[in-house]
């Protein structure tokens, strides 16, 4: 496989793993459990997932700083997102989570001493200018400290970008199986101070979210981040907060309003026109080679 088709394939990888994880906000919302004991279950379904593929890939788990940074910033990105989609709304949770390219090119500028070209800071800009004109008609204060706390969870996404851009194959596999260990493991204290109330709705909804919801996407960032840096997987990954208002229209029949619809041009395009530019600039790898 040439380094092109290899580039080809890790977009094409990051592409299908925000349509997968966009599913997120509607099954968080029918499941009525404490947030903490939905993202360690969730994570506990997908370490499972993500440890068969890094047995059938040849992966073995190794810590080191790396590996261990990455699975902490990761366990916090899984505990706040759920806690902040509980907390307020889906639109809110989601759009204040993908102010993570901001903090991309914040950590990388002041940590790794290194500039963004123009491109970069333009195809930022107008992804998370498309992102607010989506979500206009729906993003309200709501509650504040959801807000905040969606808001922690895209500092927190942007740093495991980071520290995964940087990373061996084996530290960044690792560091994934890691974060959903981590998550796993903060919500066990939760099962005897918050019982779970069972029932078919809430199994199979914890099911959907840790196999197909974070399980499969995770194994596809893993392929990605290969060959796709920090920056380039946020930037692809902006796709997911477009499509949860589409999963909410199929299945509760809401329709986006027109703001939400010109943002969501405004977003596909801006990804697209970064992606064919990258391509012409030799490189996919933008910001933080």
């Amino acid at each position: 496989m040439t380094n092109q088709q290899e580039k080809q394939r890790a977009i094409l990888a990051m592409v299908a793993c925000a349509c997968l994880s966009s599913m997120g906000g509607i099954f968080i919302k029918v499941i009525p459990w404490h947030p903490v004991l939905i993202a360690s279950i969730r994570s506990f379904i997908s370490a499972g997932v993500f440890y068969l593929y890094m047995k059938k890939e040849g992966h073995r788990l190794v810590l080191n700083r790396t590996s261990l940074w990455s699975g902490i910033f990761l366990a916090a990105v899984f505990l706040l997102f759920v806690s902040a989609t509980k907390l307020t709304t889906s639109a809110n949770a989601i759009v204040l989570q993908f102010t993570n390219p901001v903090f991309i090119l914040l950590f990388s500028v002041l940590f790794l001493k290194q500039k963004p070209r123009g491109g970069d800071i333009a195809t930022v800009t107008l992804t998370l200018l498309g992102i607010s004109l989506f979500f206009l008609d729906q993003l309200t204060p709501g509650n504040l400290l959801g807000n905040f706390i969606a808001i922690l969870s895209g500092v927190c996404f942007g740093a495991m970008f980071v520290i995964n851009g940087h990373a061996s194959e084996q530290d960044r596999m690792s560091g994934i199986l890691l974060g959903h260990l981590f998550t796993a493991a903060v919500g066990i204290p939760f099962l005897y101070l918050t019982p779970p109330a069972i029932s078919p709705l809430a199994v199979g909804s914890i099911l959907v979210l840790g196999i197909v919801q974070l399980g499969i996407p995770y194994i596809l960032y893993g392929i990605a981040a290969k060959h796709c840096s920090p920056l380039s997987c946020s930037l692809i990954a902006a796709i997911e907060p477009l499509l949860n208002p589409v999963w909410v229209l199929l299945f509760y029949g809401e329709v986006p309003g027109f703001f939400a619809l010109i943002g969501a041009a405004v977003v596909l395009a801006s990804v697209l026109s970064w992606i064919i530019w990258s391509q012409k600039q030799g490189t996919t790898k933008i910001a933080v080679e």
